[in-house]
């Protein structure tokens, strides 16, 4: 009985910490509009730290407000906000 709640209290450490994770992902990318054209740089907090699924994310997102994504550059932690806020101008954090 002791071991089966280790093993239940160790699955729950590691799920809220897989939550926690997953909530400090961020991705940089880089968006485009047509007619006239217009490019940014932007930084955008994602719910999965792989590039893949934080593409679908942020083209989702970028879409719904008229965006194009280009392309996502890196998905990273809270560790790497600091070097990209300047670049993001406006667009840091904005979606």
């Amino acid at each position: 009985m002791k071991q089966i709640l280790s093993s239940l209290a160790i699955a729950g450490l590691i799920s809220v910490s897989s939550a926690a994770s997953a909530a400090d992902c961020y991705a940089d990318y880089k968006a485009k509009q047509d007619n006239p054209l217009r490019l940014h740089y932007g930084v955008m907090q994602v719910s999965n730290c792989n590039k893949g699924a934080a593409s679908q994310e942020v083209a989702q997102r970028l879409r719904a407000s008229g965006w194009t994504l280009l392309n996502v550059m890196s998905v990273f932690g809270p560790e790497g906000l600091g070097k990209r806020k300047a670049n993001a101008g406006k667009f840091y954090l904005r979606f």
